[in-house]
């Protein structure tokens, strides 16, 4: 079945096309951050396609620069062959957040982008009245923003997206601001829309980080790894529509997409420094604070887990999305207390003696592990050691950081080790002088 439709893909006429993509963007120390390093994906007639990956993977940038909003660095796109330097009209886009006018109606808000193409106002007015029809919100179009609820502001994007006949959809995390129930409810009614043809709609590109999201309404799924933003994987979702997400196969996509996600995080000993010296201290850390890593290990050693649990399973006991769970599994893991394996995650010995241990030998072995396994907190507690009153300010350590991440993942990653060595007791943090000083 996955060979006819992978088949069938191939066969389908290309919408949109980038190719060779590069972002890069300037710092204020005038470096250079490399966002997307050679992506190269297309869009084809007929297709759903998920781009999914952790917060700071540059999704959102690669959907700007398939919407003509960012021009990339290096590499082109293009749509319906022509390339792309601009918006263009038949592409249209959804936003995370609903970025509606509040001073104007339903009605108003989804004439907006019919006025900029100058269409009259009794055309503009019935094509609007329709794609409020289309996506459920007639009796609503003289009220205000302010009036709706957030699954409705939300429909008026859709509907103000739509009702430009676009022959692409781009998405930018669509449900992501919704509650659960509400954003189950949107998600079924789109995917209903689009399978019925309702929509009008030739292709769609969606971003998101929710795995399952991605395999309940995609047909392909490009997975980014990050710092830079380039593709780890491409998944086929060979599954009819509507589809089941307790099914076997569903589950199956899904655990696979998380084991994927998780796997293969670098050691300290893996990542070396472009001057040849002190080899780890580029490596990114999550901002998950040291009781996080502590309750999460304590849920797996206890039952019904028993030291293994599949990520899904964990995701869904605890109400944890993706962007919650998966920081928390790459601390453990970059510190040595759990791993990934076969998709599950597994409790190391040293993790299982962290949970279980409350008192003061659970602050020593996590500090044992955190000077071993991130060269960054040993290396701020050797220069305090070696400083005239044992103290440093933050920025020392700032520059360093940023010779080899981008000026986010470097405050990120300093803003993570200054909770683990707090907790650890390697060092203290003056949060008013930025300033670390050795423990006594």
């Amino acid at each position: 079945m996955l060979e006819t439709v992978q088949k069938e893909t191939v066969a389908k006429k290309i919408v949109l096309d980038l190719y060779g993509i590069h972002q890069a963007f300037s710092q204020p120390n005038g470096k250079s951050s490399l966002v997307l390093d050679d992506m190269s994906l297309s869009l084809r007639e007929g297709e759903i396609v998920g781009v999914l990956g952790r917060s700071g993977c540059g999704k959102s940038t690669l959907l700007r620069i398939a919407a003509g909003l960012i021009r990339p660095t290096a590499g082109k796109v293009f749509y319906q062959g022509k390339e792309l330097d601009r918006p263009a009209k038949g592409i249209a886009m959804v936003f995370q957040t609903f970025a509606l006018f509040p001073w104007l109606t339903v009605l108003e808000n989804v004439m907006t982008g019919l006025d900029a193409l100058g269409m009259k106002e009794a055309e503009a007015h019935k094509k609007a009245l329709a794609a409020i029809d289309l996506i459920g919100l007639d009796g609503f179009e003289t009220a205000y923003p302010r009036e709706l609820s957030g699954g409705m502001r939300q429909r008026v994007g859709f509907a103000r997206a739509l009702v430009v006949d676009p022959a692409v959809l781009l998405m930018d995390e669509p449900f992501s601001a919704l509650d659960v129930l509400t954003g189950e409810t949107l998600r079924s009614d789109f995917i209903d829309l689009w399978t019925e043809g309702k929509l009008g709609i030739k292709s769609v590109m969606l971003v998101t980080h929710n795995i399952e999201e991605a395999v309940f309404l995609c047909d392909r799924i490009i997975v980014l790894a990050a710092n830079p933003g380039r593709i780890a994987a491409r998944i086929e979702v060979p599954l009819p529509q509507p589809r089941e997400r307790l099914a076997p196969a569903f589950r199956e996509i899904v655990d696979d997409i998380y084991a994927r996600m998780t796997a293969g995080h670098a050691s300290a000993s893996d990542i070396k420094d472009k001057k040849g010296t002190l080899p780890g201290l580029a490596m990114r850390l999550p901002i998950v604070s040291s009781h996080r890593i502590s309750d999460l290990l304590e849920m797996l050693a206890a039952p019904p887990f028993e030291g293994r649990a599949d990520l899904r399973v964990l995701a869904e006991r605890f109400h944890l999305d993706d962007d919650q769970l998966l920081p928390i599994v790459e601390a453990a893991q970059i510190l040595g207390f759990a791993e990934i394996r076969g998709g599950d995650l597994h409790v190391t010995a040293a993790g299982k003696i962290l949970a279980e241990d409350t008192g003061d030998g659970r602050k020593r072995l996590f500090c044992e592990h955190l000077l071993r396994s991130v060269p960054l907190a040993a290396h701020i507690r050797h220069i305090l050691s070696e400083r005239l009153g044992h103290e440093a300010p933050r920025n020392r350590f700032l520059p360093e950081l940023e010779d080899h991440l981008s000026p986010r993942d470097a405050s990120q990653t300093l803003t993570a080790i200054i909770d683990w060595g707090r907790y650890a007791e390697i060092f203290t943090y003056d949060q008013k002088h930025h300033k670390f000083k050795l423990s006594a």
